[in-house]
């Protein structure tokens, strides 16, 4: 529980601070009666303390409007679009402060900071010189001269880094810029060539971070947006490339190489959602189709070729075209051998196909791209099972069907076998023999396969026939056909019933 004491001194604490509130809420009043500079310069220093950067800049804007030759009014303005971040904005206040005041050495020196940051190396040498020859103090003398010093550093790394860059020793240029950038952050032309390096060194992903900042660093910057586009683009990212190009157009709307590669994007952005809806609403060939066709949009870029041929065959094997499937996902395969949602669905095609063996491959390989993907080991325990029930009887290859056979296809498959089979066709003793165990095994198949539950088992690697995976459970064929239909029809003595092929 909170004892009073402690909630008395909380509220103590803050009185200080409601004091200050009432205080400037007073003085706002007499501000807003006579609009007087020097209360709105006192409001703003007061505001600017506490740490109210809006409020204060709205009372230095006041006080630059009322006297717009109050050197410290400019000054004050500068220091808040600094303390904001607002670097762009306090540039013309400290140049303004200088042109009223040209021996103000702190808006000089602080000037010369900004230019430096912004790469413009001539002019803050200039404004370090002019702080040194004007009487500095010492602690401006020293930042004076050590910001000199950095500067004429910087000179001669850009002068190296441009050399570099002409004789397209890129990776060495790069590393000069990196110097420079470090310290000059809001260097355009750095920034701009570093990027190109990058794109040359086929390092896409600093690349984009650079042309990123420069979007927001110039102005109206459309050659940032196109490069973007452009390189996301050649990444295989439509989505992101649309969107880049539209930022171009949003400036631009004549541009002609964004809006040339705007409808670029836009169609083959098109297709693909196009592809993924109907591949979402099971309309596999339709969907392999339009992903065909996206091929043939943009035949130049890899990655929208790859992109394609992973999506054929994924609808293929959902399509549950085993063989059509195999191809297309050994296809992906051969150029990307880790490609884990291609071998998941190979190897699901691998299942339709019946080959169990190479499917529990592609699944352990899938297993150790991606080890906790449920999809896979659920693959992997059925594909297994699968195997194992292959090697015992395979009641879809008894009547010759495939798994994705119908109903009405099972039976009339089990008529002509139970017809071919049925033991009265065969007199000799041994031929008799083995045509009884066909012929249970045919109707074996036909009583799993046209029951929904016994199939969905057998599917499932389940043999709903074999007494070990049927532990206390009756089946009709347990011990042969002795327990078919309640009687043997292969007691001793001639073959004299009659069999209905339902």
């Amino acid at each position: 529980m909170v004892s009073i004491e402690h909630v008395a001194h909380k509220i103590l604490s803050y009185i200080p601070y409601v004091l200050v509130l009432i205080d400037m809420r007073y003085e706002g009043v007499k501000c807003g009666k006579d609009g007087s500079v020097d209360n709105h310069m006192e409001m703003g220093k007061k505001l600017l303390a506490a740490g109210q950067l809006a409020d204060a800049l709205s009372h230095f804007h006041a006080a630059v409007d009322g006297d717009p030759k109050n050197y410290i009014a400019y000054y004050r303005r500068a220091t808040v679009f600094l303390a904001m971040g607002k670097s762009k904005s306090a540039l013309p206040d400290l140049s303004r402060v200088i042109e009223l005041k040209p021996d103000f050495t702190s808006a000089r020196l602080q000037r010369g900071n900004l230019l430096l940051k912004q790469g413009k190396l001539d002019e803050a040498e200039s404004d370090f010189k002019k702080v040194l020859k004007s009487n500095p103090s010492d602690k401006e003398e020293k930042e004076a001269t050590s910001q000199l010093a950095k500067s004429d550093e910087l000179q001669r790394l850009v002068a190296e880094a441009r050399r570099s860059y002409g004789s397209k020793d890129y990776m060495t240029a790069a590393a000069q810029l990196e110097a420079i950038i470090e310290t000059c952050v809001w260097d355009v032309t750095s920034r701009e060539m570093r990027a190109e390096c990058f794109i040359q060194m086929g390092e896409m992903g600093k690349a984009i971070s650079d042309l990123k900042a420069l979007s927001k660093l110039k102005n109206d910057n459309t050659q940032a947006f196109y490069k973007l586009s452009t390189i996301y683009y050649n990444l295989g990212d439509h989505e992101m490339s649309l969107n880049e190009v539209r930022e171009c157009l949003k400036l631009d709307p004549d541009h002609k190489q964004c809006f040339s590669h705007y409808k670029q994007v836009k169609k083959l952005n098109k297709q693909i959602q196009s592809a993924e809806e109907l591949i979402r609403e099971q309309r596999f060939e339709e969907a392999v189709s339009k992903y065909e066709a996206v091929m043939k949009t943009e035949p130049n870029v890899p990655q929208f070729s790859a992109l394609a041929k992973e999506r054929i065959c994924h609808a293929l094997s959902q399509a549950q075209q085993g063989g059509r499937a195999v191809s297309a996902c050994s296809e992906v395969l051969q150029s990307d051998p880790e490609n884990v949602n291609a071998l998941k669905d190979r190897a699901e095609a691998y299942v339709q196909d019946e080959q169990y063996e190479e499917a529990i491959k592609d699944y352990e390989t899938a297993a150790k791209h991606s080890e906790n993907d449920h999809e896979i080991k659920e693959g992997l325990e059925k594909a297994q099972r699968l195997l194992k029930q292959s090697q015992r009887r395979d009641y879809y290859k008894i009547l010759g069907v495939k798994r994705t056979a119908q109903k009405k296809e099972i039976i009339r498959a089990y008529r002509k076998l139970a017809q071919q089979w049925h033991p009265d066709n065969f007199q000799d003793p041994e031929e008799k023999k083995k045509a009884e165990k066909k012929f249970i095994d045919i109707a074996q198949a036909k009583e799993v396969l046209t029951d929904p539950e016994m199939r969905t088992k057998f599917d499932h690697g389940e043999d709903p026939m074999d007494p070990e995976s049927q532990q206390g459970h009756h089946h009709p064929f347990h011990g042969g056909f002795h327990g078919f239909q309640g009687f043997n029809p292969f007691g001793s003595g001639p073959f004299n019933f009659k069999f209905s092929y339902n």
